[in-house]
């Protein structure tokens, strides 16, 4: 089926708007300032067409899971003006050659190996990246990211590499319609944020956490959270598994980005 842009375009604007209302609304709830939050949203599976509406109606930040697919998309509107991508998927040390040349922003460090090869790539470029350290907190083996109580020690060896801008953390919580299950891993992140903050190496920040999704951002908004990835609640539904995308995904909870 074709795209009719200017439907499409109105689509995305209520989607963008019914998102930003709830946002501010669970904001208001905790007591915090809508601007605070930023809105990511994610676009795996999105195709090109449709990225163009969503930069042409201000939406110029895109998220995306896998470094082959991001960088196509990269290429292929290189043309669009103010476009920044942020990798929020598991990286291997041989993609970081190609993350570094499209990405400002990497969510997903959990590796020495990978920190070096990113500092190591970046350092031929001139050019530095913004990156989230990836925790585990649901405690799931089929998650990527670091347990908790690896993240203190893993964080005091990244001043070492110089082109890494080290911004805060970033977490999967547990896929679940249960709230009583998905809120504990936000909280863990809160928590694990502020006590590194207390003595981080210089040069490190710990200001950003990013967590929540389409069916659990309020949640993290109200534990903390500085950026909710969103994905199916902007595009619509994906006819690609989130398995594909997610490790631990099983089913149709309602945490799918």
């Amino acid at each position: 089926m074709s795209l009719d842009p200017n439907h499409y375009a109105a689509t995305l604007r209520d989607n963008v708007a019914a998102i930003r209302e709830r946002i501010a609304v669970a904001c208001r709830r905790a007591d915090r300032d809508p601007a605070d939050v930023r809105l990511l949203p994610v676009t795996k599976t999105v195709d090109e067409a449709r990225l163009r509406v969503a930069h042409a109606i201000g939406l110029h930040e895109f998220g995306e899971n896998k470094v082959q697919e991001a960088q196509a998309k990269s290429e292929a509107m290189a043309d669009l003006e103010g476009l920044r991508w942020a990798l929020i998927g598991h990286l291997q040390t041989n993609k970081s050659k190609h993350v570094v040349r499209f990405a400002s922003e990497f969510q997903a460090l959990d590796s020495l190996r990978v920190a070096e090869a990113l500092d190591a790539q970046l350092q031929k470029q001139g050019r530095a990246l913004d990156v989230l350290v990836q925790v585990n907190t649901s405690g799931e083996a089929s998650k990527f990211g670091l347990s908790p109580d690896e993240v203190e020690t893993f964080v005091r060896q990244l001043p070492a590499f110089h082109s890494l801008r080290v911004r805060g953390l970033m977490t999967l919580a547990l896929f679940s319609p249960d709230e009583t299950l998905v809120r504990p891993c936000f909280v863990r992140l809160r928590e694990l944020r502020d006590q590194l903050r207390q003595d981080a190496p210089d040069g490190i920040a710990m200001d950003e956490l990013s967590m929540g999704m389409s069916g659990d951002f309020e949640l993290a908004i109200a534990e903390g959270a500085t950026t909710v990835r969103v994905g199916t609640a902007i595009f619509g539904n994906r006819a690609t598994p989130d398995s594909d995308y997610w490790p631990g995904f099983a089913g149709t909870a309602t945490t799918t980005p």
